[in-house]
């Protein structure tokens, strides 16, 4: 068809349709914290909607759309969400816990196990399904675990664990 018989407006006010997140297949385990961030990201992007739909026609229908899309996601993430108790051992390693472990190099680390969408690598959180999180959980204090890498495998020993610290 000629770009003669389009309507112009009716295109201008169509939004390319986002890609959707992809939800994991691994359980939904969330710290306390972890759901209380969930949740505030929800009512964030809910705000953000609500701004974008109040500046009606002049609103930025791309950015109507992302922000939806972004809200589906997590609002599906507080939906599957599984708070898991308190890390309390300092004797094995759940999900909540900090972790002090060695290296190969030698090189002293700090970790905490958290859920999916509250890992942050720079922060020392460490999604609990990650192959870190897997090679720590379940672990004790002078356990040597094999941390399977894509960088390569590196065997690791368990140094200290404290309590859930957020």
């Amino acid at each position: 068809m000629s770009r003669a018989f389009v309507n112009e407006d009716h295109a201008a006010a169509q939004a390319e349709q986002p890609v959707e997140r992809r939800v994991s297949e691994q359980p939904n385990y969330v710290t306390a914290a972890g759901l209380r961030l969930l949740q505030q990201r929800v009512a964030a992007l809910n705000a953000q909607r609500a701004q974008l739909l109040a500046e009606g026609e002049r609103a930025d229908k791309q950015q109507v759309a992302n922000t939806e899309s972004e809200l589906r996601y997590f609002a599906a993430r507080v939906q599957s969400a599984q708070v898991v108790p308190p890390a309390t051992s300092e004797q094995k390693v759940q999900i909540g816990s900090c972790v002090m472990f060695i290296d190969e190099d030698e090189q002293e680390h700090s970790v905490q196990l958290v859920g999916e969408d509250q890992a942050d690598a720079r922060q020392g959180l460490i999604n609990w399904g990650s192959p870190l999180g897997r090679a720590l959980l379940g672990a004790a204090p002078g356990d040597e675990v094999l941390w399977r890498r894509p960088a390569g495998d590196q065997m690791i020993v368990i140094t200290a664990i404290m309590p859930d610290a957020v």
